[in-house]
């Protein structure tokens, strides 16, 4: 009993020191981990899903072009932003953005700004601003670290094992292994599944990050109003809508964040 309540002291102490903040939206969240290490590990994964014989990354070509203009313009704005608002290099990423053959309808985005767009999303995104609504929500959760919450939630779900020490202090076996069961590092990429509050989170950074970069927010909801359709036609959900809101809740939250992506939106 006493070894369980001197575990417990322990576990809410990593809690109570190891709190950080989401930009722009001020949401506390459980930091237990060194963002660093994992950029690093992502950026492993994120070469080993590349190298892998059944990926198909799209080398050249207007489309694997476009990728890269319109998420080069978002992250320079991001940077811009958070540059003069005080954070410093912090969310400097060394973004990379790969346009990949496949009929998913998928996109994502690894810590330090590892992205990934399927040629399947593309008839719903149609245009730039369709891909920006797609390429600004994926890129929010990499600013927001929400893959870094995750890890921690799963850290503390192990700190019977003394994982928590050991991911605290920086890439050792047990940190490992945590990033290995996020990430699928070893084997076949496996995504990270956020939750519901988090892509909600997403959607919300991603409406301010696209309008910084210049493309119109009011877009987004015509691009999610497309995707709900997709969803529709295909039955079972695509993978980027697996673990979302109902399309209902997400198209009224969009319309209600409006306003504030609008303030940083210039033509």
């Amino acid at each position: 009993m006493k070894h369980i309540k001197f575990l417990s002291v322990i576990i809410l102490s990593f809690i109570l020191v190891s709190c950080s903040q989401v930009p722009l939206t001020g949401r506390s969240q459980l930091s237990l981990v060194n963002d660093e290490a994992l950029q690093q590990e992502a950026k492993s994964a994120y070469s080993q899903f590349l190298s892998n014989s059944s990926t198909k990354v799209v080398r050249s070509g207007s489309e694997a072009q476009r990728v890269k203009n319109v998420g080069s313009r978002i992250a320079s704005a991001i940077n811009r932003y958070m540059q003069s608002n005080g954070y410093g290099n912090k969310y400097n990423y060394q973004y990379e953005f790969n346009l990949i053959e496949s009929k998913d309808i998928n996109a994502w985005c690894m810590p330090g700004g590892k992205v990934a767009v399927y040629t399947g999303i593309l008839p719903i995104t149609r245009d730039d601003t369709g891909l920006a609504t797609v390429m600004g929500h994926e890129i929010a959760h990499a600013i927001a670290q929400h893959a870094a919450e995750r890890f921690s939630q799963m850290t503390l779900a192990q700190a019977g094992s003394g994982v928590v020490g050991a991911a605290a202090g920086g890439r050792s076996e047990g940190t490992q292994q945590i990033i290995g069961q996020l990430y699928g590092i070893g084997g076949q990429l496996a995504l990270l599944n956020y939750s519901r509050k988090q892509e909600s989170e997403a959607d919300r950074l991603g409406l301010v990050f696209m309008a910084m970069a210049g493309y119109n927010p009011d877009n987004a909801v015509l691009f999610w109003q497309r995707m709900a359709s997709a969803k529709q036609g295909g039955g079972a959900p695509p993978e980027f809508l697996s673990t979302h809101p109902s399309d209902a809740t997400r198209i009224a939250q969009i319309r209600k964040n409006l306003p504030e992506a609008r303030k940083f939106y210039k033509k």
